[in-house]
């Protein structure tokens, strides 16, 4: 079942007192944009949004909770079950950041590595779900999660009227398929941003369904799905078929950039997967076209700041 604008309602009014209302900010970057700052999210990603609905809607037994991530829904989950007092357990991949590892653990959770990619640790947790009779918290493929995530594009709408077009990085496709739910009939289009080795959503939408694609690059870590999901997916492509859906996929060369970009121009950390979006801009990838008012959103911080490989600053302070 897909979510409608009504769920989507539903889960702001149920996670209301779990998350933040993240800020928007307004930025020169050639052209005027509108920056959504959910990396300023509990956890450091929209993550939260998800898990928090998933397991208010269905609340979890005494087994608790099981969720596969590359990072950033893992932390999320963990958080969520600490503040509803449950216990967590988040498989990862080998891919996964030590940062993120480590958030995870800091949250209480207890953490399972295991596999190159994103996969294997989604086999993993289903399997231990089954056995222990846990709530599975599915990072992407999961209605209660694409609700969740749909309330960014809620939460936006209300900042920015009169915006027009939304650039967002996919992954697994939750934040997009939330977002494509919410704004199904609102005219807005939608810029989904992949990087070029995690081109999962753009792979489906030339095969006109959900298909594996390769899985790597700066951005694999939190946006490394393997295939879309099967109930984002119709959504995402009944947009496309309205032309409100435009895929862009970027190299990791400027996501770097982007990251940068983002620091050196607002003092805003954005981990590669949070930095995806704004590359296709910044890069020419997707050009607006005229008239448009240009939205961004950065979706994640949760990332080494040593590998944003900041010049030492020099003079007087």
């Amino acid at each position: 079942m897909t979510p409608t604008p009504d769920d989507i309602k539903a889960a702001a009014r149920r996670i209301a007192g779990d998350v933040r209302r993240t800020p928007v900010m307004e930025l020169d970057l050639g052209r005027r944009v509108t920056l959504k700052l959910e990396q300023l999210q509990i956890t450091g990603s929209f993550k939260p949004r998800g898990a928090f609905n998933a397991m208010r809607a269905r609340p979890p037994g005494p087994a608790g909770v099981v969720a596969a991530s590359g990072g950033n829904h893992g932390a999320a989950v963990a958080a969520a079950a600490r503040a509803l007092g449950l216990p967590a357990e988040i498989f990862v991949p080998e891919i996964t950041a030590e940062a993120k590892r480590t958030r995870i653990q800091g949250f209480g959770a207890r953490l399972v590595v295991g596999g190159a990619a994103y996969d294997a640790a989604r086999e993993a947790s289903e399997a231990r779900a089954a056995e222990t009779g846990a709530l599975l918290v599915h990072a992407y493929d999961q209605p209660e999660v694409l609700a969740g995530q749909g309330t960014v594009a809620a939460e936006w709408s209300e900042q920015s009227p009169g915006v027009t077009h939304l650039l967002v990085a996919v992954g697994g496709g939750g934040l997009i398929g939330g977002m494509a739910a919410w704004h199904a009939a609102t005219g807005v289009t939608l810029v989904a941003v992949e990087p070029e080795g995690c081109p999962c959503l753009h792979a489906a939408l030339a095969a006109g369904r959900p298909v594996p694609a390769p899985v790597g690059g700066a951005a694999a870590d939190s946006l490394g799905a393997r295939q879309v999901g099967a109930l984002m997916f119709p959504l995402a492509a009944n947009l496309r078929a309205k032309g409100r859906l435009v895929p862009a996929l970027v190299t990791d060369d400027a996501i770097r950039e982007a990251q940068l970009r983002l620091w050196n121009e607002a003092r805003v950390v954005a981990e590669p997967g949070g930095a995806t979006a704004l590359a296709a801009l910044l890069s020419g990838r997707w050009v607006p076209p005229e008239g448009a008012r240009v939205g961004v959103l950065v979706c994640g911080a949760n990332t080494d700041l040593s590998s944003l490989a900041i010049p030492p600053q020099r003079g007087a302070g």
